[in-house]
Parts: C-alpha cells; sequence; structure tokens
C-alpha cells in the first residue's frame, strides 16, 4: 500500500466509525482529489458525508469550525500547503483558540489534510513547507507522516483528537521513499517494510518519535521526506548516525530527542522549508537548552533556502545529500 492509500484507507476506517464525520474541500468528492487520496468515499458515503466546496481556503476551514461547533467533526482538505494561507485566520484566531476561549465549552476536533513540500517539480505555488508557521501557534498539532503505515496510524489519532491538526502530508514520497538522488528511478512503496498497512483500526499516538535507524556518532532529527534522505545518506556513506523520524512536531517527543543526543554528544537538524524560522531553528534551541553539557560540537542544520522554491533550480534548493553530508561533517568535527 502507497501512502495515498494509507491515507484514503484511514479516511474510510474513521468515516465508516463515526457518523459525525465528514470530509470537505476543493474535487475531493467525485473527483477524488487531486491525488486520489479520497477516491470512492463519495460513492460510498454518500453526498452529504464527502463533498466538494468551492475554491476558498478561508471559506472551508470556516465552515469546519462552525460545523464543529454543531457536534460534527469535519477533515477538509487544503489541496496544497501552499494555498493555506487564506485559511490562517481561521486556524489561528477561531479552530485553536475554540478550547480555550469557550473554557471547554466547545471543541475543535478539525484535521486539515494538506500536500506539502517539494520534488515534483510545482514551482514556488506548490512546493512550499509552512509548517514552521503553525508550530508556532498555541491550541494547534502539527503532524507529518514520513511512511504509509504511520501515515495511517497518525491521521486516525489526529482524526480522533478533541484539538485541531494540521496534517501534512509529503507529496514527494506519496507513491515511494526518497533518497535524494533525484536522477534515479522512484521505489515504489511496495518494496519498504512500512507499506504493510493493516486494513481496520489502529493507531500511532501524537508526540511519539521513532528511531528509525539506531547509531553512536550523531543524531538527525528529520521529518517526512528527509526521513529517507537522512537514512540513505548514513547507510550509504557508512555514517554511524541515529535518525530520528518526530512524526508530529507539536506535539514534539522532546525524551526521545534528549535520550539520543546525550548518547551521540551530536546532533544534525534536517527539513525542506526555509532555514530562518524553521522548525529546525526551535529544535536546535532544544537540544541547545537540554544536552548542552553532552554536546561535543554545535547543533548543524540542512535547510532549504530563505527563496521562493525554484521551479528550474529545484534541486538547488532542496536540501538532498550533498548539504546533508556537509552538515554532518561540521557536526562531526572535533
Amino acid at each position: 500500500m502507497n501512502m495515498i492509500q494509507a491515507i484514503n484507507s484511514a479516511l474510510d476506517v474513521c468515516l465508516g466509525a463515526d457518523p459525525n464525520m465528514v470530509v470537505l474541500g476543493e474535487d475531493v468528492g467525485y473527483f477524488g482529489g487531486v491525488f486520489k487520496a479520497t477516491e470512492g468515499l463519495q460513492k460510498k458515503y454518500g453526498l452529504t458525508r464527502v463533498f466538494d466546496t468551492p475554491i476558498n481556503e478561508l471559506g472551508i476551514v470556516g465552515v469546519a469550525v462552525g460545523m464543529c461547533t454543531y457536534g460534527l467533526r469535519p477533515v477538509p482538505e487544503i489541496q496544497f500547503a501552499d494555498y493555506i494561507y487564506p485559511a490562517f485566520d481561521q486556524l489561528v484566531s477561531e479552530a485553536a483558540r475554540l478550547r480555550y476561549r469557550s473554557a471547554g465549552e466547545f471543541t475543535a476536533p478539525i484535521t486539515v489534510r494538506s500536500p506539502f513540500g517539494g520534488g515534483i517539480f510545482g514551482g514556488q505555488t506548490h512546493s512550499q513547507s509552512p509548517e514552521g508557521i503553525f508550530a508556532h501557534v498555541a491550541g494547534l498539532k502539527t503532524v507529518i507522516p514520513s511512511t504509509p503505515y504511520d501515515a495511517k496510524g497518525l491521521l486516525i489519532s489526529a482524526i480522533e483528537d478533541n484539538d485541531p491538526v494540521i496534517f501534512f502530508e509529503p507529496k514527494r514520497i506519496y507513491n515511494g521513499p526518497f533518497d535524494g538522488h533525484y536522477g534515479k528511478p522512484v521505489t515504489p512503496w511496495s518494496k519498504h517494510p512500512a507499506s504493510e498497512v493493516p486494513e481496520g483500526h489502529y493507531r500511532i499516538p501524537l508526540g511519539e518519535a521513532k528511531v528509525v535507524r539506531e547509531g553512536e556518532a550523531v543524531t538527525i532529527l528529520a521529518y517526512g521526506t528527509m526521513v529517507h534522505v537522512a537514512v540513505a545518506l548514513a547507510e550509504n556513506d557508512g555514517i554511524d548516525a541515529e535518525v530520528i523520524d518526530l512524526r508530529s512536531i507539536v506535539p514534539l517527543d522532546v525524551e526521545t530527542i534528549e535520550k539520543s543526543v546525550k548518547k551521540t554528544g551530536r546532533c544534525v537538524v534536517v527539513h525542506e522549508a526555509t532555514r530562518t524560522g524553521g522548525f529546525g531553528a526551535e529544535l536546535s534551541a532544544i537540544v541547545q537548552e537540554r544536552c548542552f553539557h553532552h554536546l561535543e560540537a554545535p547543533v548543524q542544520r540542512a535547510t532549504g533556502w530563505d527563496t521562493p522554491y525554484p521551479h528550474s533550480l529545484e534541486w538547488a534548493y532542496f536540501p538532498g545529500p550533498v548539504r546533508l553530508r556537509l552538515a554532518i561533517q561540521r557536526a562531526m568535527e572535533d
């Protein structure tokens, strides 16, 4: 099962279990979504449970907030993360604060799904990684899977959560893991053990990172597509790196991070988003604050550049194996 199928399966499981859940967004109904993540769901559950909306992201999320106050559990899709900004006010001023401002009388069990990141030549308006913006907002949770197995388990947990969750799906790895070598043929998920996804209900708790590769020399903190880039580089270069897949950045599994960095004494943070104000800065600060006396070198970052995502120079922007290798080398210097 690939990641798209795993996401579809999670939605199917939750729609079947909870009659108050609805799926809404641009082309999610009859067409089944631009990436086919909602394919077949409208036919199975009907026009009132899975339905199309106008091209109006503010309206999509605003309607979802209203639905919550009437006891529904909406799962809106924003077709690309680049178009989530018109909905920002509804997410920040309404959804994130609804429980707090009503003293618990109302909750906002919204899960906003959205494909994000580059690697498909989408250019500046179909490639952005805005996770750091939402991680800054108190009251929102931000989740990013890296495998089909995790995608289904995390999405079910997000949908069943009574607070709003931003669920970013790395579209570069919808159909297979990516090691950062863009000239190589795509490896399908069928050759990866994490493609074995149970059919029924299972949950992966939000806020639990996973050590996907154990090592002693350096800790690499990653999420989404960059998890696979980090693992591939460590194995190809023979680096004794411990790679941690954060899986969710809010809530963040600080305990797993701290344990690993205290063991290795070195840390590299990698993400595709722009460098300034990216979530890697927060991770670097946390490691500095909690592991200072164990660090043998400054925390290093491999990130995207502080520019719009270029179309023709996509791979110059993408923090692939070369930039990650340089960051690891800096962290390993005595």
